[in-house]
């Protein structure tokens, strides 16, 4: 589900990004063919108001609305096994990506030549 939901959002990018031509209809003609039509209708009807069919949850917010989501949907939609709607606006919640890193490269850095320490001994009292 997660995935029909991404591509959902990379349409609603495109449709309310900049205008480029020509490349930009083949694009969201071939988006829209994968949406199922029931996602599609439900977003197709916040379009046509001039808003945004889908949010993003971030810090358990609803970026469309600025209403917190509760836990139970934000771990349905972290499982990815159901698609949620927010409860205060009705736009289709998606989770963010995670970002792309780089992994670090492991440098070994040569530790110091370092003399052993000498234990200090110890006055027991008795």
């Amino acid at each position: 589900m997660n995935a029909i939901l991404q591509t959902a959002l990379k349409l609603q990018s495109i449709e309310f990004g900049p205008r480029s031509g020509s490349t930009n209809e083949t694009e969201t003609a071939a988006l829209r063919a994968v949406i199922p039509q029931t996602i599609l209708d439900h977003y197709e009807r916040f379009r046509t108001r001039g808003k945004k069919g889908i949010a993003l949850v971030v810090n358990q917010v609803c970026t469309g609305c600025h209403m917190s989501v509760t836990i139970a949907k934000l771990t349905t939609l972290m499982r990815g096994t159901d698609v949620q709607l927010c409860d205060s606006c009705g736009r289709y919640l998606c989770l963010p990506l995670p970002p792309v890193t780089q992994a670090a490269e492991i440098v070994s850095i040569p530790k110091a030549a370092t003399k052993p320490r000498k234990r200090r001994a110890v006055a027991v009292a008795a």
